[in-house]
């Protein structure tokens, strides 16, 4: 029987948003956790969590198969973060995918968890959902056992969408993309909770697909209104006609581009776990609300400049 401090999980994408929170509780368990990253600086603000010792760097790219492999050497799991928005997305969700669980196999690991993504559908006209699934298949074939977590919106201190909005909150109107499409945000703490949990405990979460949502659907409007609130500004709300968005997606390829062609036909289908599914519930999660921690780090966006917040009130769809 391996113990707990004998275990190490090698988390590639560790240096990210949501991997940051991943080893963050992986060394919390008293695991050695192994940060693969292409650039392994970036990284280093995450070895004050750990003991001496427990945490370690490597350079790996997910795309290239040889160095993925010498990331995984002696690891008993493997956590696979990597995804992107925009670029090469096969190089990345489906060669990465299949890299990571080819390399699981053949170091021996016992448990191996893919982050994909709710959307992800091997029928999508969205290059990121239809890659995401193809991803998911590469994984299955390599690494049956393994753990497959479909997050919904994430949100949490780091993230793009809640403090790029709420730096827009200082203008006279903001104007709203999808207006009413569904999301289901999750906090990224709720979120690494349940991928560390699945790392470690493989016995009772391998070899399952888990569709990760908060406890609010909320259309991107209700979105807007909840992040706009707990800043304290006042902008006015301007949905934007959907053949707007649309020409507007075509010139995504623009550095700073709001929207790519291919975000805007993700924004096509909500996105929202599916009905029956295995969500945060079957990790013994309690889904955290965003209007209960938003304000502690939204708070700076306020008038005065005050970083504490205030808490909000969201109106959603339960």
């Amino acid at each position: 029987m391996i113990e707990r401090g004998d275990e190490l999980v090698t988390v590639f994408g560790g240096g990210g948003f949501i991997g940051r929170y991943v080893c963050e509780l992986l060394l919390k368990n008293g695991v050695r956790v192994r940060v693969a990253s292409r650039r392994p600086r970036s990284a280093h603000f995450i070895q004050p969590l750990g003991e001496v010792g427990q945490i370690g760097f490597v350079r790996a790219d997910i795309t290239d198969s040889r160095s993925v492999a010498r990331a995984v050497d002696g690891a008993s799991a493997v956590v696979n973060l990597c995804g992107i928005l925009k670029g090469h997305f096969h190089d990345v969700h489906v060669t990465g995918a299949a890299n990571a669980s080819e390399a699981a196999r053949d170091a021996g690991a016992r448990a191996l968890v893919q982050i994909s993504a709710i959307g992800a559908d091997p029928m999508s006209e969205a290059d990121y959902g239809k890659t995401k699934a193809e991803g998911e298949a590469a994984v299955r074939a390599a690494f049956p056992t393994a753990t497959i977590i479909r997050p919904s919106l994430v949100f949490g201190p780091e993230d793009q969408i809640t403090n790029r909005l709420a730096a827009f909150a200082r203008l006279p109107f903001l104007p709203v993309i999808a207006a009413q499409r569904r999301f289901q945000p999750v906090y990224v703490l709720d979120l690494a909770s349940a991928i560390a949990k699945a790392a470690l405990e493989p016995e009772r979460y391998g070899g399952k697909v888990y569709e990760i949502g908060g406890p609010q659907v909320m259309s991107m409007r209700e979105l807007h209104a909840a992040i706009v609130e707990s800043t304290g500004r006042t902008p006015e709300l301007v949905d934007m006609p959907n053949f707007m968005a649309a020409l507007l997606s075509w010139f995504g390829w623009f550095p700073g581009a709001p929207l790519t062609r291919d975000q805007w036909r993700m924004l096509q289908r909500d996105n929202v776990a599916s009905e029956g599914a295995p969500g945060l519930e079957a990790f013994g999660i309690e889904p955290t609300p965003l209007g209960a921690v938003a304000h502690e780090w939204l708070g700076r966006f306020n008038k005065g400049g005050r970083f504490a917040g205030r808490r909000i009130n969201l109106t959603a769809t339960s």
